[in-house]
């Protein structure tokens, strides 16, 4: 008979409450400090955009914007946040007024099953700030943590080089 592997259970850390903003709203939380920041969003804010793949900071499915910079939210913990801003994709635009890089990767069609979708689209809008003309160099390196299993990356270059174009003219 084999040995059973003992998994023990980290100790339960005390809540604190934690405020920071969420797409523009001031939010507070009362939670485990190292809380990730990705279970807030889901469970508790009910923004499901925010997508969970790996859990350690491999496939950028879970990338949100804090202060503006690409964030892994399924490492980010909770009392990090305090006083900061997190930009989730539900917060780049609305259904009556999407982001560039929204309406781009539609007509590009440039998901697949969808599932890296938010975390191409927070990290594309993060370089698209900082690099508003970028070359698909710049591109290609600003999504490089970004991991799509479908293989679409070539219409999501192109539908970033496209929202790229369309904020020029």
């Amino acid at each position: 008979m084999l040995a059973q592997p003992v998994h023990s259970r980290p100790m339960a850390l005390r809540s604190e409450r934690v405020s920071f903003r969420v797409n523009g709203v001031e939010q507070a939380i009362e939670a485990e400090p190292n809380r990730s920041l990705g279970d807030v969003l889901r469970n508790a804010f009910a923004l499901k955009g925010t997508r969970y793949g790996c859990g350690t900071e491999q496939c950028g499915a879970c990338f949100v914007l804090v202060d503006g910079e690409p964030a892994f939210a399924c490492t980010t913990e909770v009392a990090t946040l305090a006083g900061k801003s997190v930009t989730t994709v539900e917060g780049l635009g609305t259904v009556e007024a999407p982001h560039a890089l929204q309406r781009a990767f539609l007509s590009e069609q440039a998901a697949q099953c969808g599932y890296c979708t938010s975390g191409m689209l927070v990290a594309s809008a993060a370089l698209l700030k900082r690099t508003p003309h970028p070359t698909e160099d710049e591109v290609r390196r600003a999504l490089d943590r970004n991991l799509c299993r479908c293989g679409s990356y070539q219409r999501i270059v192109r539908a970033v080089m496209r929202a790229a174009r369309e904020a020029r003219s």
